[in-house]
């Protein structure tokens, strides 16, 4: 058994939202998950998709990127993105993924999960500094709210654990370049966490593996950059 990392899978099979317009390396790039995935992942092993998995807007658009990762080999933990806009409440995701069957899914929503060696925490997180936000976003309350949602994963976790090692998995960087998000660092090293994984950086792939910044190890963990080939965690 072993726990895996892909994030920004940025289907879209209901919503013809191709993704070479981001550049060549993104050709073909369902089939090129569905490859490497399968040719990686057995169905004893688990994968975190670090948000950014579907350009739906709904339950029924998301349906047909979910039953695509459903396919795929082994268990799966979906956290949100910035691009998930089909993403809801935990009780209505939840509900939509018994109505459509899906037993290797699962939600990373405020909770903790363990798998294999690891605790698997975390949340979306927000974007590297005020001016690439979205207008009008009150950026010191969202950052707050990602902050006590990561809170929330890790306390559950903390709750679950049994001597495994919390690992997060963030949709944003909390450390990229100049930029550190100081709150939600704050939570990561109270917690003692010392790996942190995260996506939403694409077209950028002279980044180092990993960077380390306070006694945290931070990987970059986005499709492209991991040619579409889920990253062994643990």
């Amino acid at each position: 058994m072993a726990v895996y990392v892909l994030s920004d899978t940025h289907l879209s099979f209901s919503v013809g939202k191709p993704m070479d317009v981001f550049g060549a390396r993104w050709n073909g790039h369902a089939e090129k998950i569905e490859r490497g995935w399968n040719e990686t992942v057995s169905d004893f092993d688990t994968v975190v998709i670090g948000g950014d998995v579907s350009w739906a807007s709904s339950f029924e658009e998301a349906a047909a990127d979910l039953d695509f990762i459903e396919s795929l080999n082994g268990k799966k933990i979906l956290l949100r993105g910035n691009h998930d806009y089909w993403w809801s409440t935990a009780r209505k995701m939840n509900a939509f993924k018994a109505e459509r069957g899906y037993g290797s899914i699962s939600f990373l929503f405020n909770n903790a999960f363990n798998a294999d060696g690891i605790t698997v925490c975390g949340s979306r997180g927000w974007y590297n500094d005020k001016k690439s936000a979205p207008a009008g976003a009150d950026y010191a309350k969202i950052v707050a709210r990602e902050a006590g949602r990561l809170e929330l994963s890790l306390s559950a976790g903390e709750k679950i654990c049994e001597g495994r090692e919390k690992v997060v998995f963030l949709h944003f960087p909390p450390v990229y370049a100049d930029f550190v998000c100081e709150e939600l660092i704050e939570v990561i090293k109270r917690h003692g966490v010392t790996r942190c994984y995260f996506g939403h950086i694409h077209g950028v792939y002279d980044m180092p593996p990993v960077t380390e910044y306070e006694g945290v190890s931070f990987y970059p963990a986005a499709a492209d950059y991991l040619d579409f080939k889920p990253l062994l965690v643990d």
